[in-house]
């Protein structure tokens, strides 16, 4: 099964992670795994005052920042996975990503809200469900 596993490095991204650790069925060798960062685009006029390499090297330490401790994860679990950066809003990439990407599941970590969380997601994680063809699975 080709899984998408969208990480922003938050707790939300850390309780994903302990679901897999937990569930031996996920860590299995039928799973292929893809990690993907989103980072936010800098502002416009921002941007437009950084040359391109500038630019696409900070783009690149956000990710390495979000990606380092994952790595690292599954390593210890002895999981092959692919690490992907991209920019843009994070929804949109998401649904995008799946979608190209033909993947058999989006998995991902949400907040665990109170009792407006049975009408309310993160706004990530809604739009993503919104926007995706793909079968989403929140991890709270």
């Amino acid at each position: 099964m080709k899984i998408l596993v969208p990480v922003d490095g938050s707790p939300f991204t850390k309780r994903m992670l302990a679901y897999l650790a937990a569930h031996d069925e996920w860590l299995g060798p039928t799973q292929q795994y893809t990690l993907l960062h989103v980072a936010t685009p800098v502002p416009p006029r921002a941007a437009a005052v950084l040359d391109k390499a500038t630019l696409q090297g900070y783009y690149a330490e956000e990710s390495d920042k979000v990606f380092k401790p994952i790595r690292t994860f599954f390593k210890k679990q002895k999981i092959e996975a692919e690490f992907v950066a991209k920019t843009g809003a994070a929804s949109d990439v998401i649904a995008a990503v799946a979608a190209k990407g033909e993947f058999d599941l989006v998995m991902m970590g949400s907040h665990g809200h109170g009792l407006l969380g049975t009408l309310v997601l993160g706004s990530t994680t809604t739009k993503v469900m919104a926007h995706c063809k793909t079968p989403v699975l929140i991890i709270r």
